[in-house]
């Protein structure tokens, strides 16, 4: 079965909050309690507050790398149902949701880098051909961590040769894809402390012939 969004949903999406500007460290991250934590990264996986809610029992997390795995883990580990509603919570690129404004700021600005937001009229048709073999092949959205494109060629390349894959294989590419996406966004909420200053130490010469 294919979920779609009415109207209201997707509304209601658009003015949940995007990722704070200012990170937080590891350690501050460390000391927030479950309602601060889910606050601070309830968004960063899209409209799926689910995660962080799940990966907040793995803690403590040692550093940011140890933050990404566990909640990737959540993602990989959660049932079938919840793997495919998360899926179809993404949206398309340069789709509807785009077209209307109704994304998160999160994925705007992630499709507004390579141009997904203003593109010519062949281009439109040629995605939304894309979008709509995709969506009837594996019936979810594509779904690319577009910040590792440096072209829309590349995304292109990409959309392509996924059309390809058998359904499992473009289900663990999809949500690959989903955690490379959500690493991106981790970055701009929680960065690793700062490296420890180095002791002062008394310097002892070792200048030959120096006698101690």
């Amino acid at each position: 079965m294919r979920w779609t969004a009415t109207q209201s949903e997707l509304k209601l999406r658009s003015k949940m909050p995007s990722t704070p500007t200012t990170p937080l460290t590891i350690s501050e991250l460390r000391s927030l309690d479950e309602a601060a934590f889910n606050a601070l990264l309830g968004s960063v996986v899209e409209h799926s507050p689910w995660v962080a809610e799940r990966a907040w029992s793995l803690r403590p997390f040692a550093s940011q790398a140890a933050l990404f795995d566990a909640m990737a883990r959540v993602i990989h580990g959660a049932d079938d149902a919840r793997q495919r509603a998360l899926l179809c919570a993404h949206p398309e690129l340069a789709g509807q949701e785009a077209q209307a404004g109704t994304m998160t700021t999160d994925s705007q600005n992630e499709q507004a880098r390579l141009g997904l937001l203003s593109l010519d009229a062949a281009t439109v048709q040629r995605i939304a051909a894309l979008n709509q073999r995709y969506r009837e092949r594996f019936g979810y959205p594509f779904i690319a961590a577009l910040r590792l494109h440096d072209t829309l060629a590349s995304v292109f390349e990409a959309f392509e040769a996924r059309l390809t894959h058998d359904d499992a294989t473009e289900r663990h590419t999809a949500l690959q894809q989903i955690c490379e996406v959500m690493r991106g966004r981790l970055t701009r909420v929680v960065q690793p402390d700062a490296p420890a200053p180095l002791s002062s130490r008394p310097t002892v010469s070792t200048l030959a012939g120096t006698q101690p």
